[in-house]
């Protein structure tokens, strides 16, 4: 079946029963206007990371990151999100976490993981890559929506490197090629 249409049917059936006529009155609450809305909230950097565990390691893996988790927890750090795999690509798990870490808060990460015996350095990247066959990872700005990050988009300068504004003149006028600074 297509994946997209697998992905489709129970996306329409949830869809549909979240708007299908409720069989007894619920009160609602009042629609939030624009002017009632709540700013939002700065956007910060992600780290999502992607795993596939080694056969047999699944076990083990959400063990370690429990324990990484615990680690956070003592320094006042929150836990990862974990998504778990249930249908489509051939990754395991899932997992969503700020980018960097609060302002000394990285030291108390440190203390927790020699406190509690979390391997460290090269050590750490050898024993956390044998429950592995691969992962990757990448930097993701949110979670927002798209009117927010528009909002961010448009209070930007309209610049582009094809057909940019061109830039004020200066008071004396270059003989350079485009492209070089004179000399």
């Amino acid at each position: 079946m297509n994946p997209i249409l697998k992905l489709a049917f129970p996306l329409a059936a949830t869809l549909l029963t979240a708007t299908a006529p409720a069989q007894t009155p619920v009160a609602t609450a009042p629609a939030l206007t624009p002017a009632a809305a709540a700013p939002a909230a700065p956007v910060g950097r992600k780290l999502v990371e992607i795993y596939r565990v080694a056969p047999g390691q699944h076990e083990a893996f959400l063990r370690v990151i429990a324990k990484l988790d615990e680690a956070n927890r003592r320094a006042g750090i929150p836990a990862r999100q974990l998504f778990v795999h249930s249908d489509g690509a051939s990754w395991d798990f899932l997992l969503i976490q700020d980018a960097e870490f609060p302002e000394g808060k990285g030291e108390l990460v440190g203390k927790a993981y020699k406190d509690m015996g979390i391997p460290t350095g090269p050590r750490f990247f050898t024993e956390f890559r044998s429950l592995l066959i691969e992962h990757t990872d990448t930097f993701a700005k949110g979670p927002t929506t798209a009117t927010d990050y528009l909002a961010d988009l448009d209070a930007t300068p309209r610049l582009t490197f094809t057909g940019a504004p061109p830039a004020a003149p200066s008071a004396a006028p270059s003989a350079a090629p485009a492209g070089r600074a004179p000399k």
